[in-house]
C-alpha cells in the first residue's frame, strides 16, 4: 500500500540566555544598526554552560510529541539534524532516544549543516513512504555558540542556539491535495566545501575548531541555488508561486529571504521570519519558525508550505508540504 508522511505535531525550544546586538557591540567593532541592516538580526539565544545539543533537542522533541498526542514509545524512527553533536560518536540522536523512552526502531544523526533539517526530513519521509517506519521524529538542534570565534564580527553576530522538531505519521493518500509531504529536493556541491566550514575535526586536528565563512560568496551561492531548488519543487508538483500559502525559509539572512519571496511573488506577510529574534540557528531554524507560525495560528491544516535551506558542503534543498 502506498504511504505518505503527514505532520502530526511540532515543538521548539530556545535557551533562556538572550544575547543582543548591543551587548556584542560592547566588545566588538560593530553596532546594532550595522548587524540589522546587513542581516536582519536583532538578538540570538545562547545555551547555558553545560546545556548540550541533546538537551535542546530533547526539550523540543517532548513538546512536538505532546502536540501530536504521542510519547517516545510510539516512535519507530528518530532523525536528528545537527552540526554540533554532543560527542564525535555515538550519535546525539541516541541520547535523545533514551531520554524519550523510545526503545524500538532506529535513531541517528544527519549532518548537512544549515540544510540539515531538510535532509533529515527527506530521510524520514522516505522511510515512512517505504513502510520502514510508521512514525518518525525529525529534530533540528544546534549549539553553534560553541564553534564561533567571538572575536570575528563577520561570523559571531550571525548565529544562535535552539532546537525544533516535527512528528510524522504514515498515512494512506486518498485524494489529490491530501495533507502530507509532497516532495523533497536535495543537492550538494563539494567544490564549494571551503567557503563555509569549521577548521577542525578528529581526522585532522583532534579539536572541534571554529566556524569560517566567505560571507559574500555564500550569499551569492545561496540566492542562486535556493531560487533553483524552489523552482524545482514547484515544477515537480505542477504548482506556481501563487499556490504557496507560506514560505518557511532557513533563517540565514533577511536579504536572501526577501529575494526568494520576491521570486515567488509572495507578500511579506506570507513569509515566516524569525531571524530578528533567533538569528541563524542552522538546522534548527526551519522547525523553530514552523512551530512559531503554527502556534500563533498562521499556518493551518491544509496550507501549502514551502521550506528551503542552504548550508555548508555546500548542501541545499527544499520540501513542499500540505500541512
Amino acid at each position: 500500500m502506498k504511504l505518505r508522511s503527514q505532520v502530526a505535531g511540532c515543538g521548539a525550544y530556545l535557551p533562556e540566555r538572550i544575547l543582543t546586538n548591543r551587548e556584542l557591540a560592547e566588545r566588538l567593532d560593530t553596532s546594532d544598526e550595522w548587524i540589522r541592516q546587513r542581516t536582519g538580526i536583532g538578538e540570538r539565544r545562547v545555551a547555558a554552560s553545560g546545556e548540550l545539543t541533546s538537551d535542546l533537542a530533547f526539550r523540543a522533541a517532548e513538546r512536538a510529541l505532546s502536540t501530536a498526542g504521542m510519547s517516545g514509545s510510539d516512535l519507530d524512527l528518530l532523525v536528528l539534524a545537527t552540526a554540533t553533536p554532543d560527542n564525535t560518536f555515538p550519535a546525539t540522536a541516541a541520547k535523545v532516544q533514551a531520554r524519550l523512552g523510545m526503545t524500538g526502531g532506529a535513531a541517528f544523526d544527519v549532518q548537512a549543516v544549515c540544510a540539515g533539517f531538510i535532509f533529515a526530513l527527506a530521510v524520514a519521509d522516505n522511510a515512512l513512504r517505504l513502510g520502514q517506519a510508521r512514525s518518525a521524529l525529525v529534530i533540528g538542534a544546534e549549539t553553534f555558540s560553541r564553534i564561533l570565534d567571538w572575536h570575528d564580527r563577520s561570523t559571531c553576530v550571525l548565529f544562535g542556539d535552539g532546537a525544533g522538531a516535527l512528528v510524522l505519521k504514515a498515512v494512506s493518500p486518498t485524494t489529490r491535495g491530501g495533507r502530507y509531504i509532497l516532495s523533497n529536493h536535495l543537492h550538494s556541491d563539494g567544490r564549494q566545501y571551503d567557503i563555509l566550514y569549521v577548521d577542525g575535526g578528529p581526522s585532522s586536528t583532534c579539536s572541534s575548531g571554529l566556524l569560517r565563512m566567505e560571507g559574500r560568496e555564500v550569499f551569492r551561492q545561496a540566492v542562486q541555488h535556493l531560487s533553483d531548488v524552489v523552482d524545482e519543487a514547484l515544477r515537480a508538483n505542477e504548482l506556481t508561486g501563487a499556490d504557496i500559502d507560506w514560505l518557511v525559509p532557513h533563517q540565514a539572512n533577511s536579504r536572501i529571504i526577501d529575494s526568494i519571496g520576491r521570486r515567488l511573488g509572495l507578500p511579506p506577510e506570507k513569509i515566516v521570519m524569525t531571524i530578528e529574534r533567533h538569528a541563524n540557528t542552522s538546522a534548527a531554524s526551519i522547525p523553530l519558525a514552523l512551530e512559531l507560525a503554527v502556534s500563533d495560528g498562521r499556518i493551518k491544516a491544509g496550507d501549502l508550505v514551502l521550506m528551503e535551506a542552504l548550508g555548508g558542503g555546500l548542501s541545499w534543498g527544499a520540501s513542499l508540504v500540505r500541512w
